[in-house]
């Protein structure tokens, strides 16, 4: 004889408990003929049977005090992993008479009863059986098929309806004791079978019924939720055409504005360039009268340098012929020549001058053709905004034909609606058919009002880059206004250039005849190299300042050194002029010893 396993013995019993147990109370209860109250005792015999079918195979968890043992536990996952299942278990924890977890545990188990969800609550658990391993033995009940197939019989209990009073029930100090006499057979139960094949049909019409009502209740709150969200999105729809209606409005608005500002900027624009031409025209002509002046200074200036060295060609053949004279006229070419290379700086500087003048005049006039290239390049954006506004304008059309016939198709659906809202009781087939077609339009709906918005998007892109571009235009008429401030400017420097030109010719006048009268003083050079041997003559830049008015040395006053006492005086203050028989003009002389003065080029004369 093989020996059994214990364990499998002990499922195989509470497997036909709760069998013998779950059929006696559905049995009893239909005969019975109304809902069961906790005093009821095959009902209490199935809770005590389900304690038992739980408590096999628990894990002993150790405490501080003892070793705890109870089945709170595993229920309490259900929660976890079942959502429905958290309002059991809060209300639960909220009664106030249970203090031991057996005794939450029982108040679970009579609620799960009541809601006719023990057998998913306990289905649940038993599929995780990862976690029921942290609570069970692996030879336990609720590990093996036998828990399985409780799960099954609790189906069953569906049927019955239970009023039970749990909050002023003791539940923790109950003693959980099986009635082994309740399943015993008699001769009653014998002759009962024919009724309880009768019971078993009348109870799976009640489900069937059941199940049908479930299916169908579920299905017209399906159909509620629809014609809810239908009517929302309906709304939905209606605001969004009144909001697109109004934006279109202020876009019209705005597309006038701009315009307005179009035609503001194109007119100023228009007078601006009529300015600058005038402008321009009058300064080309003073450029042309300017350098014809120039020019001819430019000539005289020629004249002058030729009249100049013909007269030096003159000095030196009167040079060769003193020959007896020969080292004193050396010092005195001498003295001329650096005069005369000083004169030559000069005149490059001037024709340095001129050269600049001339590179401004240049730039003043490119910078006049590029202006006149910027305002034809704005002429054509003028051109290409024109034709982007006449498109704009175009495509609202378009967007307004669009938005009508989108009306059209919402009082469409709108109607359809209410026809289905009439005919909803009697064709619930064709509900459905017309819900998938009303879906099918609300799509299309969607779709089209998805590509309007996309047609905004574009338009009021469109704006802003019109809107740049009339800033652009702005900042550019705005360089035009400060080019004119330059040219306004470069015209005053263009001022001060022939001023100084002016004062350079005058000075080369006044150069031009004191080097007609260098002949005469020729003769006079062997006197003051006599004069001179036993003076010494300041520096040029110790000697700034006239010696009788105390003045600065300019262009217009040059120095005149005396050849007796070495003292240095102005042109203006050396008045004092002797007639000599060698010259035909008189000499300067000095003021204190009568000396014959000679003329020195200022360090600060260019």
């Amino acid at each position: 004889m093989a020996v059994k396993d214990p364990t499998a013995v002990e499922r195989a019993n509470l497997l036909n408990m709760a069998k013998l147990s779950i059929k006696g109370l559905i049995e009893s209860a239909l005969s019975f003929g109304r809902t069961l109250d906790s005093d009821y005792p095959p009902l209490q015999q199935f809770f005590v049977v389900m304690e038992h079918c739980l408590k096999h195979g628990l894990k002993v968890r150790k405490s501080f005090l003892s070793y705890n043992k109870t089945i709170w536990g595993p229920l309490e996952l259900v929660e976890k992993l079942y959502p429905e299942a958290e309002e059991i278990a809060a209300s639960v924890r909220d009664l106030p008479g249970l203090k031991t977890p057996l005794g939450r545990a029982r108040a679970w188990l009579r609620l799960a009863l009541m809601q006719k969800k023990m057998a998913d609550y306990l289905r649940c658990l038993i599929i995780q059986r990862d976690l029921l391993s942290e609570f069970y033995e692996y030879h336990a009940l609720m590990m093996e098929e036998e828990g399985a197939v409780i799960v099954g019989l609790l189906v069953g209990l569906n049927v019955i309806d239970a009023n039970l009073c749990v909050k002023g029930e003791d539940l923790d100090s109950q003693v959980g004791v099986i009635d082994f006499s309740v399943y015993l057979k008699s001769d009653d139960d014998i002759g009962g079978k024919e009724r309880n094949v009768q019971i078993a049909a009348i109870l799976d019409q009640k489900n069937y019924v059941e199940e049908l009502n479930r299916q169908l209740n579920s299905t017209v709150s399906s159909l509620h939720a629809r014609v809810d969200s239908l009517e929302k999105s309906n709304t939905k729809l209606i605001e969004e055409l009144a909001i697109a209606k109004n934006n279109i409005i202020k876009l019209q608005e705005e597309n006038h504005q701009l315009r307005s500002e179009n035609t503001l900027i194109l007119m100023k624009t228009q007078h601006h360039l009529e300015a600058t031409k005038v402008d321009v025209e009058a300064e080309l002509q003073t450029y042309k009268h300017s350098r014809q002046g120039l020019d001819e200074m430019y000539n005289e200036a020629r004249r002058q340098l030729r009249e100049e060295s013909q007269l030096r060609q003159d000095m030196e053949n009167e040079l060769v012929v003193q020959v007896s004279m020969k080292h004193e006229i050396e010092l005195a070419m001498k003295l001329l020549e650096k005069d005369i290379h000083e004169k030559q700086d000069t005149l490059i500087g001037l024709r340095q001058q001129l050269d600049e003048v001339k590179a401004i005049n240049m730039e003043m006039y490119q910078k006049l053709q590029v202006s006149e290239d910027a305002m034809k390049e704005k002429n054509e954006i003028i051109g290409r905004l024109e034709d982007k506004t006449n498109q704009i304008n175009a495509t609202m059309k378009q967007l307004e034909q669009r938005l009508q016939q989108a009306e059209k198709a919402q009082m469409d659906a709108e109607a359809e609606d209410e026809k289905l809202k009439q005919e909803y009781v009697n064709k619930s087939e064709s509900l459905q058919k017309e819900f998938s077609q009303k879906e099918k339009q609300l799509l299309q709906l969607e779709t089209d009002l998805k590509i309007e918005k996309e047609w905004r998007q574009t338009l009021e892109n469109d704006l802003q880059k019109e809107k740049e571009t009339v800033s652009h235009l702005r900042t550019e008429t705005q360089e035009i206004i400060n080019l004119k401030k330059e040219f306004l400017k470069l015209q005053e420097k263009n001022k001060q250039l022939r001023r100084i030109c002016q004062d350079q010719e005058a000075a080369l006048q006044e150069l031009a005849s004191k080097l007609s009268e260098s002949k005469l003083k020729i003769e006079d050079i062997k006197e003051a190299n006599k004069a001179l041997q036993g003076q010494v003559w300041l520096k040029d830049k110790e000697a700034t300042h006239c010696k009788l008015c105390e003045k600065e040395f300019s262009l217009s006053k040059r120095k005149h050194h005396c050849r007796n006492c070495g003292e240095i005086f102005c042109n203006a203050c050396s008045d004092n002029e002797l007639p000599l028989p060698s010259s035909p003009k008189p000499v300067r002389v000095c003021d204190s010893c009568h000396a014959i003065l000679i003329q020195r080029c200022s360090s600060n004369v260019p």
